[in-house]
């Protein structure tokens, strides 16, 4: 019975050779599948990355833009109004620097005489100085000889100052109208151009936008247009005398207003009958014309150095 040996099934192990094979062969296949798994992995991982360095340049930009969006933000335009001077709207506005650094932020819109604003002249407010960013950035890299320069500077400036008061001011509270000025026509000068037939006060020769100051504490009795004496303002002052301030391109204070001894009351200028730019300056019994005395007299008087 030769026949029963041939029912052994040789082709089911080749068969399952085969699929062994074949797993083999699938394994084989899969690693190229788990790496393709791995590169996607990568891939995520960088973008996250890159998503995250844009973000850190967004957050420094914003950050560089902040100050600048900020210091935008605090400036404003003001109007000029009628009676308005650059320190009169310094003070209002409290601007730091006062009317001078009001002046060199508008000076394009001002022009060259600082006295000479009309209304409805639009300034600037909280500008800041051209070129101070650029002081800014330097200075990182010239800290200590910038602070020794603020030192000397710092150390210099009290002693400046206190050499000019003492100049033009004295401890009865009584000052000059204007600072380091030099008197120009004098007082009971003959003149036919005076309908008095002299020259009634001093002439301080000061260039138009000097600051005019009361020379001592009192109350504003008249602050307006005076005539031949163009924009004027009068003050008496507790021992009854009055001063009087003459040609002014513009005016600081009101009629009715305390001042005190070196207050500013306006601006020089050269408004009125006059043939240049200068403060006239009046001592007076009554606040009007024609009661004059020695203003020079009277300020030395009061221990006011003249001259």
């Amino acid at each position: 019975m030769p026949a029963k040996g041939k029912h052994r099934r040789p082709k089911s192990q080749r068969f399952t050779r085969s699929i062994a094979v074949a797993g083999t062969g699938g394994a084989a296949l899969a690693l190229p599948l788990m790496g393709a798994t791995g590169a996607h992995a990568a891939t995520s991982a960088s973008t996250a990355s890159t998503a995250l360095e844009k973000a850190a340049t967004a957050a420094e930009k914003a950050a560089i833009s902040a100050p600048a969006a900020a210091e935008k933000t605090a400036t404003k335009t003001y109007a000029v109004k009628a009676g308005d001077s650059l320190s009169k709207i310094a003070d209002d506005q409290s601007v730091s620097g006062g009317w001078k650094k009001l002046y060199s932020d508008n000076r394009k819109a001002v022009g060259e005489d600082p006295a000479l604003i009309h209304p409805g002249l639009k300034l600037t407010i909280g500008k800041k100085a051209a070129g101070s960013s650029g002081a800014t950035k330097s200075s990182k890299s010239t800290k200590p000889s910038k602070a020794s320069e603020s030192s000397a500077k710092t150390a210099a400036e009290p002693t400046a100052k206190a050499d000019d008061t003492a100049a033009s001011s004295s401890s009865s509270g009584y000052t000059l109208p204007v600072e380091g000025a030099t008197i120009g026509t004098g007082y009971k000068v003959a003149g036919s151009m005076w309908s008095s037939g002299y020259h009634t006060g001093v002439d301080f020769v000061v260039p138009t936008g000097t600051t005019v100051k009361s020379v001592a504490a009192g109350t504003v009795v008249s602050a307006g247009w005076g005539g031949a004496y163009g924009n004027q303002v009068v003050i008496q002052h507790a021992d009854g005398e009055y001063s009087q301030y003459a040609h002014l391109s513009s005016l600081s204070v009101s009629a009715g207003q305390t001042v005190t001894g070196g207050q500013q009351i306006g601006l020089s200028g050269a408004t009125g009958n006059v043939t240049g730019p200068h403060l006239h300056f009046e001592i007076r019994t009554t606040p009007d014309y024609g009661s004059d005395v020695d203003p020079v007299a009277y300020l030395r008087s009061h221990g006011v150095t003249v001259g």
